[in-house]
């Protein structure tokens, strides 16, 4: 069961923490809010749509393709580049503890867990470009105009 305490440490988990990656990566100030609402819901994607039975692999592609494509928005309307807001949108699915955990067991000598993790940590990682990619892909469908603003 899914609870609303559940749901709101994750969103504002995922908000402030990109907020703080758009900090440090020196975003400017007018993106924040709208980077970190992106990563909200990309972060809101990846978790629930597994636990209504999608498999993670299609949350990271749909979260993604759904921050892709706001992103695109956001940098056409705000008069950016959409880099800015693409970074925040994949910042909540990157698969960081997968890759530690490879990390760890290949250090162990633990070889199939290691391959196991890293096979999974890669997945995410296509499924995310791909999600990206996709959205912009869509976005250009959309504005055939060369992508002026």
């Amino acid at each position: 069961m899914i609870s609303f305490s559940d749901v709101l440490r994750y969103l504002l988990g995922s908000f402030f923490g990109t907020i703080g990656f758009a900090w440090l990566t020196r975003v400017p100030k007018r993106a924040w809010l709208p980077s970190g609402i992106i990563a909200a819901v990309v972060y809101m994607i990846y978790w629930l749509l597994p636990q209504a039975g999608v498999s993670e692999s299609m949350a990271v592609f749909l979260g993604s393709l759904f921050g892709s494509l706001a992103g695109h928005v956001c940098a056409r309307r705000m008069h950016m580049i959409n880099t800015v807001f693409l970074m925040s949108a994949i910042v909540p699915v990157v698969p960081g503890l997968g890759l530690y955990r490879m990390m760890a067991y290949l250090g162990q000598g633990q070889t199939a867990l290691g391959a196991d993790q890293g096979v999974r940590a890669m997945i995410i990682i296509a499924m995310t470009a791909l999600g990206l990619v996709m959205g912009g892909f869509a976005e250009r469908l959309i504005h055939r105009d060369g992508g002026s603003h």
